[in-house]
Formats: C-alpha cells, structure tokens, sequence
C-alpha cells in the first residue's frame, strides 16, 4: 500500500512546495519521512544509491574525500532541493560522501519511483534539472570560494548558507567540523570566528554559532554568497529562504 506522507510536513521543503496538486499527491504517495541524526553517513563515495532524500529540516553536506582521508565540503542540501541528483542523471553511484551536518528531518523516496517520476518528463521533471544546475553553480563558486577567499569570507558564506536552510539562528557546530567542512585547519575557523564575532555579527559559544546579524554577515562576505542565491533565485523562481512552504 503506497505511504501517504503528511502534506503539511512535506511541503516544508521546496521542491515538494512548488508542484502542482496533481504531481505532488502523486510523488507524496512515494514518500516515506525519516529523521536524520547529526554525522548520519547517508551516502559513502561509490556506494549504490537506493533512496533520495528531500530534507525538510535537516541539513546535508556534500564532502569530498580525498586518498589521505582529509575532507572538505562541496556543496549543501537542505529544504531547498534533494540529495542524490545522480539517480536521474543518468548514475546510480556518486563520487562523494552524503553526511548529515544539521539533524532534522526529511522525506526519502525510493530510487525506482524517482526514475518513473522523472521519465514523465512533467513539472517535477523539470524542477529536478533546474535545481541540479543551480547546486552545480553552488559546488562550482564554492571551489573558487575555498582557493581565493580568506578563511573568514569561507566560514561567513558558509553561515550563511546554512542558516538559509534552518528554522533556528543557531548552528549546533564545533569548529572541528567546520574545519572539516571547509577543508581548514581548525585554528584557522577558530580566529575567523573570533573576528566576526568581534563584529558584533555572529555568537561563538562552545558547540554551537548563533548568528546576530544577519545583513552584517552578508556585508561582510565575498561574492560568492550572492553568486549562488541569485542563481537558485533565477532557476527556481526565489531565492533560497528560511521560510519555504
């Protein structure tokens, strides 16, 4: 019997909020909802993908792993798209590791029953392509972002981004993580953090950032932020918001 996930719950998320009624109850009778805990390895590079995941409030990076075991994050999946675009991509496999970086919720969806939706070639169709252009733009600026940009303008963008994809002012994070996200010694996030806090911009506290202003932080980054959400905005018709659905 197909599951029926609640219509309330799936629409936070903003690929699910933006079709049309008849496609969305056909793809929500595929849904199935699942909590993401923090440091959850939902994908290891090469591994068979059987599920995609359209997160509602849970955060997902997308980390690259390098052969001496050092990472850095690539890209980030929240409730502004869907992990696993190489399913309709013509893969089934993807060359980086999917790990939970803010625990929350989501909505999985079988691989099989996301090919069959796509093949239709409808508005979900559509959508999917769309957003999988606009996190190519994200992974594309986040390089140029890691190679040119001070650690500071890194760590800013990355607030940002995260922030965007969360209901709270507050990122449960320590610098440890952070630093392997951005691939960054851990001293390094550590003093950008202590600079920006000084700016009276973001709350540095033991295991968690809070962020106190928020048009402060996007002043004080590079283009790299911007680059990204106008992007999403042009591709997907807004930019990305705390406030999807």
């Amino acid at each position: 019997m197909p599951f029926s996930a609640d219509r309330n719950k799936t629409r936070k998320n903003f690929l699910l909020a933006s079709l049309p009624d008849i496609e969305f109850e056909r793809v929500q009778s595929h849904l199935q909802p699942t909590s993401l805990k923090l440091g959850q390895v939902l994908y290891e590079s090469g591994d068979k993908m059987d599920y995609v995941y359209f997160p509602t409030t849970a955060i997902i990076s997308l980390l690259y792993i390098m052969e001496n075991g050092s990472t850095a994050e690539i890209g980030v999946v929240g409730n502004d798209g869907i992990l696993g675009i190489a399913l309709f991509m013509g893969g089934d496999t993807t060359p980086n590791r999917a790990v939970v970086q803010s625990a929350g919720e989501a909505f999985r969806m079988k691989a099989k029953d996301l090919r069959d939706e796509f093949t239709l070639g409808g508005v979900f169709h559509n959508l999917l392509l769309r957003y999988t252009q606009a996190l190519i733009t994200q992974i594309s600026q986040t390089a140029v972002c890691n190679r040119l940009h001070s650690v500071e303008e890194q760590l800013g963008r990355w607030l940002l981004l995260s922030h965007d994809r969360l209901n709270s002012d507050t990122l449960v994070m320590t610098h440890d993580l952070i630093s392997n996200m951005l691939g960054v010694r851990r001293e390094g996030v550590t003093m950008a953090a202590r600079k920006l806090a000084a700016r009276k911009l973001i709350k540095n506290v033991r295991g968690s950032i809070t962020i106190l202003d928020r048009r402060g932080l996007e002043e004080a980054v590079c283009e790299c932020y911007d680059v990204v959400n106008n992007e999403y905005n042009r591709l997907l018709g807004r930019g990305i918001s705390r406030t999807f659905g």
